[in-house]
């Protein structure tokens, strides 16, 4: 398998069982977030964060435009504002909506870029200096996306709803 096929596969995966979770979004808990704890993002928030959690990232890493200035000398909470400062969306078609657009962005940036240049671009993260390869970082885009799929399930969880590990992997 290479780069190539091993992104796809896990793009596929997880944009399928993003797209199903999304699905279950009550159009009014997109206010809701966390009881407990501080700096969550509502439902709206994280609906809004999931798009940008994949294409936007691929196209970052891949032309060097990440779609907002990048200071390098900026603090780790500068480049990540706390939650409250976090756009949101504004209902659950508009997520779905994005989330199409950024998977599009995803497969079309990875079918340009190629193979050879996957495996052997180095490039670096505005939030971490370490040189990797472009497969790597696009494959680490597709784990965020899985991570705030996850969060989402979570979500679901605490609010109740009829959640188990096969809506986690997209089979329910």
């Amino acid at each position: 398998m290479n780069w190539t096929e091993l992104i796809k596969a896990e793009m596929a995966q997880t944009y399928n069982s993003t797209e199903k979770l999304i699905d279950m979004v009550d159009e009014s808990t997109l206010g809701w977030k966390p009881e407990t704890g501080s700096n969550w993002m509502t439902v709206g928030q994280l609906l809004r964060h999931i798009p940008d959690s994949c294409g936007m990232c691929f196209k970052g890493f891949i032309t060097g435009d990440w779609g907002m200035p990048v200071d390098p000398n900026a603090s780790p909470g500068e480049m990540l504002p706390p939650a409250e400062k976090l756009p949101s969306v504004s209902s659950v078609a508009e997520a779905k909506a994005l989330l199409a657009k950024d998977k599009e962005l995803a497969y079309k940036l990875v079918d340009e870029t190629g193979e050879e240049e996957l495996a052997t671009r180095m490039v670096t993260a505005p939030w971490n200096p370490t040189p990797m390869l472009l497969g790597h970082q696009l494959l680490g885009m597709v784990a965020h996306l899985e991570m705030h799929k996850n969060q989402l399930y979570y979500y679901h969880k605490l609010q109740g709803k009829p959640v188990n590990t096969m809506h986690m992997f997209g089979m329910a």
